[in-house]
């Protein structure tokens, strides 16, 4: 989710005061280092129809493989699917080791051009090989894919400071904010925005961290969709797919996903995060 040390400090906070939230309901209830693109390619991998097909984006390499970006058009040319693919070498060689100071590594992977009926410009796939605060939740080594409905330009306005702190927290009207979703105190981030939390999630009632999945939020509009993936759960080659709680409506017009999936493709030898269930809004 967060990657610079200063920005661990705000979800420890928040999250604090989150699982305070939580069990106090439960108890009433009686219960950058930022990458630049090193190459973008619209390399097409054809079905029988003409319009069919998965297009890539960005290529990044990590360790000694490789993290791409893409998206797959039905057979009338709509956007079904669109994710991010990481491949078994990089995963084995994704560096343990960061120069100091460096928590994590980020990539922004554009995706291709035939993205462009989603609602997403861009994902920033990010690498925590120490994971993040707080303790005992986030604190062990995973990826954090936020697919952006805002330019990285857009990105680069949001200072989280001053002013513009306050439109950080500025949330949208309820009928926007996802489904169960709150917008948690102290996550506000340079270059990201604040973040949306599910404080029915496993790792908020209990359960050790494997995936989540996250919203994020500035001048009260949805920006990212992010699920948030352990290695030690890719690296049980895992096939699974969970819907995603939404809003009731949407402020940016184009296709958005209603469940994400985390697969093995054994032929490719390659594990495949996705955003999927595309429908117009």
């Amino acid at each position: 989710m967060i990657h610079r040390t200063s920005h661990h400090r705000y979800l420890s906070t928040a999250l604090a005061l989150l699982l305070f939230i939580t069990a106090l309901a439960l108890g009433q209830n009686a219960t950058q280092v930022g990458g630049t693109d090193q190459h973008s390619t619209n390399h097409r991998v054809v079905s029988t129809s003409s319009a069919a097909g998965t297009f890539f984006g960005t290529t990044q390499t990590l360790g000694r493989g490789t993290v791409r970006s893409w998206v797959t058009l039905d057979k009338d040319g709509k956007p079904a699917a669109i994710g991010v693919t990481i491949s078994e070498a990089a995963l084995k060689t994704a560096p343990t080791e960061l120069p100091s100071g460096q928590p994590g590594v980020e990539y922004n992977l554009a995706l291709p051009a035939e993205a462009a009926a989603t609602a997403f410009d861009h994902v920033g796939f990010g690498w925590n090989p120490r994971g993040h605060e707080p303790e005992k939740i986030y604190d062990v080594p995973h990826f954090d894919l936020h697919f952006y409905t805002i330019t990285p330009a857009e990105r680069a306005r949001i200072t989280a400071q001053g002013d513009d702190l306050a439109k950080t927290y500025r949330e949208p009207s309820a009928e926007y904010a996802p489904a169960g979703y709150i917008l948690a105190p102290g996550t506000a981030v340079p270059n990201m925005g604040a973040h949306w939390v599910d404080p029915k999630a496993g790792e908020f009632q209990g359960a050790a961290f494997t995936r989540t999945f996250l919203y994020g939020n500035y001048d009260g509009q949805i920006i990212f969709y992010e699920p948030m993936i352990t290695r030690a759960l890719l690296e049980t080659k895992v096939n699974v797919t969970e819907y995603i709680k939404l809003p009731a409506k949407y402020a940016k017009p184009g296709y958005y996903p209603t469940r994400y999936s985390i697969k093995y493709d054994p032929v490719n030898k390659e594990y495949v995060v996705a955003l999927e269930g595309m429908v117009l809004r």
